[in-house]
């Protein structure tokens, strides 16, 4: 396992190298799995409580929770990227916010485009399945150069989110990135594709510290850094369906 590398900075090879096993208490796939259906489960319930807030019209209270959820959210992902032994209190509650999020997000983005909520979930469950399949059958493996070539794309896509959020600051308008536009729809698919090759690097990550014997509480962090994929995941999905709707 010398050679394994991530371009995920929640977790990789340095994170599993540092961390110091627990005679007995042993990271599993297995125990990955249950907690991530967990998290899973947290997550949608969430999301279907803020739903239910917008088919209630309670926009107010949806508005501040969708909003407290994503930056709730955020702050936690950043605390277990330092404390990952606190994975275990804080992912449930990264679930939950996020859900918040996504729910009230969702069910406003439903409203304009009808039937786009089903439409996302489905291909990123579909999306997940697939890329599961193809891993387990080894049809993409996750060699060294996928990795150079996904982290190399993430750091793109980073720049491309902090450009774009930059240019929305200061009111430029660029027509060619315009929702529906060619090069816009273009990029939404590059980005899914990105992160659909990214839940292969997840799988392998979760089997190389099974493998490597590292804490039990790594289940919990394994667990936050797929749930954190998935997300990125539906949300480039919601937006490329949106992309596709308004060329309507």
């Amino acid at each position: 396992m010398a050679l394994f590398q991530s371009s995920n900075p929640v977790l990789n090879q340095d994170v599993y190298n540092r961390a110091v096993p627990i005679a007995g208490e042993r990271m599993t796939v297995r125990g990955t799995v249950n907690k991530m259906s967990f998290l899973f489960v947290l997550l949608l319930a969430a999301a279907v409580y803020s739903w239910g807030l917008i088919a209630k019209e309670e926009m107010g209270l949806a508005g501040m929770l969708a909003i407290g959820g994503g930056i709730v959210g955020t702050i936690l992902a950043f605390i277990m990227i330092f404390k990952k032994t606190w994975s275990a209190y804080l992912a449930p509650a990264y679930a939950l916010a996020e859900g918040l999020f996504l729910g009230a997000v969702t069910a406003l983005f439903n409203a304009k485009y009808q039937g786009i909520a089903f439409q996302a979930v489905a291909l990123t469950m579909g999306t997940f399945i697939a890329m599961l399949v193809l891993y387990r059958t080894g049809v993409i493996r996750a060699t060294a150069k996928l990795r150079a070539i996904i982290f190399t794309a993430m750091m793109g896509i980073l720049i491309f989110y902090l450009a774009t959020f930059v240019l929305g600051i200061f009111h430029v308008n660029m027509p060619m990135l315009a929702l529906g536009s060619p090069l816009s729809i273009g990029i939404s698919l590059f980005i899914v594709a990105i992160a659909a090759l990214r839940l292969v690097l997840n799988f392998d990550e979760i089997e190389s510290g099974a493998a490597q014997g590292v804490p039990k509480y790594f289940e919990w962090y394994a667990s936050f850094s797929l749930l954190l994929t998935l997300i990125w995941l539906y949300m480039e999905i919601l937006k490329l369906l949106m992309q596709f709707n308004n060329r309507k």
